[in-house]
């Protein structure tokens, strides 16, 4: 019979490599960790452990369960929280994750107004791009993921559950004035994620050519830098130029381009109260 504690041991030997990292993460002894291991072992009829050296490694079987136990101690978590939330909106935390430009605009005016709402909810916040924020929303680690998702890109899976914020616009950034994706197929680009840097290729060969990409940034204050200095042009979402401007660079609205900003959430509906007030939030702040 599994037990969360073996499990919760599993998945800190698996984070870590170490049985000494583990144990002291979890404040436990050596021995302690050994111990539950080998009753983990015992309980499922199979080896999760290997030595290489003085170290150790996860067998293909221990690495499958480590991360099953990831799955279900978050999940366990975020049940601890939903329940906590079912009782009322007088207490509770939700947890979120959102990339940059979102924590920059969107979020901070939520926050403000859930507190003003509901100020025994306690609002946690992550910086992750959409990718890792849905696997951490997968795996319970978070409750809300505020993610973008390009308009012509495969849609997320079905497991999740999308709340449409709405439409982003989309930027040409350059030194000098052009309204023209044409005009610049000879320049040298600024690739940015992976969902972005995705979106600029097709963009720009829906436009007739393949952009040749100099340097990459996700960071939109490097990315205004290198613009201003010379160095290339780029592509940028409008809360990204919200969140930070700068008056060296010119900025042209691309019609017909934007990326849609979506609130996440998983699991079988309806939404906690607490998670479904912060999505709320989320929904007018846009």
């Amino acid at each position: 019979m599994l037990n969360l504690t073996q499990l919760s041991v599993l998945a800190a030997v698996a984070r870590h490599g170490s049985v000494t990292e583990a144990a002291h993460e979890l404040h436990y002894s050596q021995p302690s960790v050994s111990h539950h291991l080998s009753r983990l072992e015992a309980a499922t009829g199979v080896k999760l452990i290997q030595r290489v050296g003085r170290g150790i490694r996860l067998t293909p079987e221990g690495q499958l369960l480590a991360n099953r136990a990831a799955e279900i101690l978050g999940r366990v978590d975020a049940a601890s929280n939903e329940l906590a939330a079912q009782v009322g909106l007088q207490s509770g935390r939700v947890r979120l994750a959102a990339n940059a430009s979102a924590l920059s605009t969107i979020v901070p005016k939520a926050a403000a107004a859930l507190a003003h709402q509901y100020p025994g909810i306690e609002l946690s916040l992550t910086d992750h791009h959409p990718v890792e924020s849905l696997q951490l929303l997968r795996h319970g680690e978070i409750d809300v993921a505020l993610v973008f998702q390009y308009a012509n890109a495969p849609a997320e899976r079905d497991e999740f559950r999308l709340v449409h914020l709405g439409d982003d616009p989309i930027h040409l950034i350059s030194q000098q004035p052009d309204d023209s994706l044409a005009n610049r197929r000879d320049a040298a680009w600024i690739g940015g994620c992976t969902r972005c840097e995705a979106e600029l290729l097709a963009v720009c060969q829906r436009a007739g050519f393949t952009p040749t990409i100099g340097s990459h940034s996700d960071d939109i204050i490097v990315v205004q830098a290198l613009v201003a200095a010379g160095l290339g042009v780029a592509l940028l979402p409008g809360l990204a130029l919200q969140a930070h401007r700068r008056t060296d660079v010119h900025t042209t609205e691309l019609k017909g381009l934007h990326r849609q900003i979506h609130a996440a959430t998983y699991g079988d509906p309806p939404d906690p109260p607490a998670v479904a007030a912060v999505v709320e939030a989320l929904s007018a702040a846009y």
